[in-house]
């Protein structure tokens, strides 16, 4: 090896969390390496949030050309021609990618290393032929996909989000295995291109996002023409033909068989850690992930860190984001900084999208008891809702004592949009009055969760003392 480089900050891992890290400690003014094995931007760039989304956006629009005789326009079916499709999906990923690139962290001043890292010892790291003795090490690794354990499986050429945007040629019949949100999306966005498609899930489908939410976004796939299995195992597979399968299924006390032309496996995600050699590192691991403490420090080697999905928490890429914030911080300031709960916020886009952030109802009632109460307003109520033809939807408030919003659940058009200012409210600690008295735009959707949060003066004129006081004032007009 040539000499070792003696950075501030070794960063493994040049997706999201690394990325976001690189950044803001070079503008802190600490020195950087940077390592990565395989393509910059990882997961969510290339294969993930940013292909998903393009292919999301042009399912959208074939859907709003069928949709149009409800508006009185007469389209037609749209004709889908999916190589232009694919083109969409990589040029909108080749957009972004100089954001991402190698070169605009050298710009920055980051050393960048584009080759497999592993530990030597506890303080030393190699990469590309080189030894790195960072005073802070801090591993981003992302994560890959599972594959169950299911005979027959591993013989086929099966889908993963790391090679489905590969595809140029739209499946006849795609099926999904796995019910939550990367599994649905797809399904939704490919029967919109004019796939066939199947869901094979475990259990409840979007079993993490609010059951009633989640029931109304199964219902509109259903609607769509998606064959949802629910509480389904996979249990058998055989090939049939160059990319399908012949896939037996136990469902209701029966089997039910399938013949795809593709499968696509989306059930679940596991750290990537493989050849990082973390036990020379003394890094210590849970099935999660790098075992951290609260502030994402390693439990056994206090130089290492761990953010994004090898951190064991939730799987998200703006989570990610703030999880390197929060350790920049901590490098910075030796003190600990740690997430809160009510900074947790996600959105699965399908259509209807479902948007949450902070707690739930059921983790509200354990923290704060009888003080909970759920303000909700459907999309029904709302006039521009009714315009756009898209009253399907609802808004949660999840309150807690003097209305301190602890949470919501939005499920309706636009809800990952709409989820903000709820978001903004709950980590300032507002209450819903705050959010009832803001002023906004008419018609808009935002005023969905104004309204809901209104419905707090309601249940509040209803009290006894309420109804005097009020009464007493109508005698004093």
């Amino acid at each position: 090896m040539s000499e070792a480089l003696t950075p501030d900050l070794c960063i493994i891992g040049a997706g999201s969390a690394g990325l976001t890290l690189a950044a803001a400690a070079r503008a802190a003014g600490l020195s950087v390496v940077l390592v990565e094995r395989a393509k910059m931007g990882g997961e969510c760039l290339n294969t993930g949030c940013v292909p998903s989304k393009a292919l999301i956006a042009a399912a959208r629009h074939a859907h709003a050309i069928r949709r149009a005789k409800a508006f009185g326009i007469d389209a037609g079916d749209p004709v889908v021609d999916f190589a232009r499709v694919h083109a969409h999906v990589h040029d909108v990923i080749a957009g972004i990618a100089p954001h991402d690139s190698a070169d605009r962290f050298r710009g920055l001043g980051a050393t960048v290393i584009e080759a497999s890292a592993r530990f030597v010892d506890p303080d030393t790291v190699e990469a590309g032929g080189r030894a790195i003795r960072a005073k802070r090490i801090v591993i981003a690794t992302g994560s890959k996909p599972v594959v169950p354990d299911v005979p027959g499986l591993s013989a086929i050429p099966i889908l993963t989000n790391e090679s489905l945007f590969d595809l140029t040629a739209l499946p006849s019949h795609l099926v999904v295995v796995g019910g939550g949100p990367v599994g649905l999306e797809m399904a939704q966005a490919f029967r919109r291109l004019g796939s066939a498609v199947s869901v094979i899930s475990r259990g409840r489908p979007l079993r993490n996002d609010d059951a009633e939410a989640a029931a109304l976004v199964v219902s509109r796939l259903r609607g769509e023409g998606v064959e949802i299995l629910a509480e389904a195992k996979l249990t058998a597979a055989v090939p049939l033909g160059a990319a399908g399968a012949r896939l037996t299924v136990a469902v209701g006390g029966g089997e039910r068989v399938l013949e795809a032309s593709h499968v696509l496996v989306a059930a679940g995600r596991r750290p990537a850690l493989d050849g990082l050699d973390l036990a020379a590192g003394n890094v210590a691991t849970t099935p999660d992930g790098v075992d951290v403490d609260d502030a994402f420090r390693s439990r056994s080697n206090s130089r290492v860190f761990a953010i994004g999905d090898v951190a064991g928490s939730y799987r998200f890429t703006h989570w990610a984001s703030h999880q390197a914030g929060l350790v920049l911080r901590t490098i910075l300031t030796r003190l600990p900084a740690k997430p809160k709960a009510s900074e947790i916020v996600w959105c699965t886009y399908t259509d209807p999208e479902i948007a949450h952030a902070g707690l739930t109802e059921a983790e509200a009632r354990v923290r704060h008891g009888g003080a909970v109460k759920v303000l909700r307003f459907a999309y029904a109520g709302n006039d521009r809702a009714r315009a756009d033809l898209e009253t399907d939807g609802f808004v949660k408030l999840v309150t807690g004592s003097r209305g301190r919003i602890l949470g919501a659940d939005i499920v309706g058009a636009g809800a990952g949009e709409l989820i903000g200012t709820v978001a903004l409210a709950i980590s300032a600690g507002l209450g819903a009055g705050a959010l009832a008295r803001t002023v906004l735009p008419y018609p808009t959707l935002g005023e969905v969760s104004k309204r809901a949060a209104m419905t707090t003066y309601a249940d509040a004129l209803k009290k006894p003392l309420a109804g005097l006081a009020l009464r007493f004032l109508r005698t004093t007009l």
